[in-house]
C-alpha cells in the first residue's frame, strides 16, 4: 500500500475511534468553538493554540476573562548577594540526569499510562529535592478525573503574608502531533526542559532555606501541570479553583521550552509581550538584566500558547519567558526528534537564575496594588 494511501486511511479511521463528544475551546479573546477531540488535534497541527474550557462553565461568562490587577513590583533589585549564593549551587549535570530519565518514558501524553507513570516519577523526585525542609513544605496532587495524569503543586508557605502567592509553572506532559496515543513523544524541550528547570530551581532554593532559615514572607509555589497540550487543561483546573476560592496570586511565571539555542553567538532568552501582564513582564526584564548573563529579546507567541494564559484568564498577573525569540525556538517539538542531544544545559541554567532572582526579590516583597 502506498504511504499516501495509508495515511489517508488512518486519517479516516482516527476520528471514528476518537471520542466524538464536543468540547468547547477558546481560540482567541472573542472566538469560542465547539469541536471534537480529533478536531482539537487538527487545530494543534495547524499551530492554533486554545484553552479547552469545557469543564469550566464560569469561564463562559467573560470571553476575555477576569480583570487582572496591577501590582507595584520592585523597581530596585537589592538581593544580589542572596541570588548569587543560591545560583552558584546550580548543577547542570543533575539537570541532564533528570531530563534523561524524564524523556525515557515512551510518551508523557496526559491520557496515556506512561504519562501517569512519568507524573509519579516526577512527584517522587520533587519529594526528594524538598525532603530536607520537613513539614515546612507541602506537596499536593491535583487529580483531574477526566484523565489519569495528575498535576503537582509544591508549596512553601509564607511566614507573614501567606495569602500572597507567587507561582512558578511548567507543564509536564508531552505530545506527538501525528498520533499522540500511539507514537513516542520524548518532549525533551517541550516541556521536559521547563520542568527540569523548575526542579533545579526548587532544589537549590530548598537547600538555601534549609541552610539559612531565611523563609519567605509570601508563599512560593511550584506547579507542574498536566495536559497543557490538550488545551491548558491542568492549569485551567488549578487556577479556576484558585479564583473560586478567592486566592491571591500576585505573580505567575511560566517556564515552557528553556533549552534550545539556535545560534550560540546570539544567545538570549525570549520575553513574551502579548497576552501577558505588562507590569509583571517589565519586572521580569529587570530580573533578567541584573541576574542573567545573557540578554532578552521581546517576542510574541500568540493566544493561549502556554499555561500562563490559564492564570490570566482567571484574573492573575502572569508572564512567560522562553528559550529565545519565538522564530528561533526549537522546530523539533511534538515529534520523535525532540530529544536531549539538541539542548543546551548552560542555557537552561540561565532560566534557573531567572526563577531564583524572581523568587528572592518577590518572596519578601510587600505587595501593593497600583492605584
Amino acid at each position: 500500500m502506498r504511504l499516501d494511501t495509508l495515511f489517508s486511511l488512518v486519517s479516516w479511521l482516527v476520528p471514528h475511534f476518537w471520542n466524538q463528544e464536543l468540547r468547547t475551546i477558546q481560540v482567541s479573546q472573542t472566538e469560542v468553538l465547539k469541536v471534537t477531540d480529533h478536531e482539537k488535534l487538527l487545530l494543534k497541527r495547524q499551530g492554533v493554540n486554545f484553552l479547552d474550557i469545557t469543564s469550566f462553565p464560569a469561564l463562559f461568562k467573560s470571553e476575555e476573562g477576569l480583570e487582572v490587577p496591577e501590582y507595584l513590583y520592585p523597581t530596585e533589585l537589592v538581593n544580589g548577594h542572596k541570588v548569587t549564593e543560591i545560583v552558584q549551587k546550580c548543577d547542570t549535570n543533575a539537570m541532564y540526569d533528570d531530563l534523561a530519565f524524564f524523556t525515557s518514558f515512551y510518551t508523557r501524553y496526559y491520557k496515556s499510562l506512561s504519562g501517569f507513570e512519568s507524573a509519579t516519577w516526577l512527584s517522587e523526585k520533587l519529594r526528594n529535592v524538598t525532603i530536607l525542609l520537613g513539614d515546612r513544605v507541602a506537596q499536593f496532587h491535583v487529580d483531574h478525573h477526566d484523565w489519569k495524569q495528575f498535576s503537582i503543586i509544591v508549596q512553601i508557605k509564607g511566614t507573614e503574608t501567606p495569602e500572597n502567592v507567587i507561582v512558578f509553572g511548567s507543564h509536564q506532559d508531552s505530545m506527538n502531533l501525528l498520533f499522540p496515543s500511539t507514537l513516542p513523544a520524548p518532549g525533551a524541550d517541550d516541556n521536559g526542559s521547563g520542568t527540569v528547570t523548575n526542579i533545579e530551581a526548587l532544589r537549590i532554593y530548598a537547600q538555601y532555606l534549609n541552610e539559612t532559615q531565611d523563609w519567605p514572607r509570601n508563599t512560593v509555589e511550584f506547579h507542574f501541570y498536566s495536559a497543557e497540550e490538550g488545551g491548558l487543561l491542568g492549569s485551567l483546573d488549578i487556577f479556576t479553583h484558585y479564583a473560586q476560592e478567592n486566592r491571591t496570586v500576585v505573580a505567575m511565571l511560566q517556564q515552557d521550552m528553556t533549552g534550545y539555542v539556535q545560534n550560540s553567538k546570539r544567545e538570549h532568552v525570549g520575553v513574551i509581550t502579548d497576552f501577558t501582564s505588562s507590569i509583571l513582564t517589565d519586572f521580569i526584564k529587570r530580573v533578567i538584566d541584573k541576574y542573567l548573563d545573557i540578554p532578552f529579546i521581546e517576542t510574541k507567541c500568540g493566544y493561549a500558547c502556554s499555561d500562563h494564559s490559564s492564570a490570566s484568564k482567571n484574573g492573575y498577573p502572569a508572564a512567560l519567558v522562553i528559550e529565545s525569540e519565538f522564530s528561533k525556538t526549537n522546530k523539533y517539538i511534538h515529534t520523535t526528534m525532540d530529544t536531549l542531544d539538541r539542548l543546551n544545559f548552560e542555557h537552561m541554567a540561565e532560566h534557573v537564575k531567572l526563577i531564583i532572582g524572581t523568587t528572592v526579590e518577590l518572596g519578601n516583597w510587600r505587595f501593593q496594588k497600583k492605584r
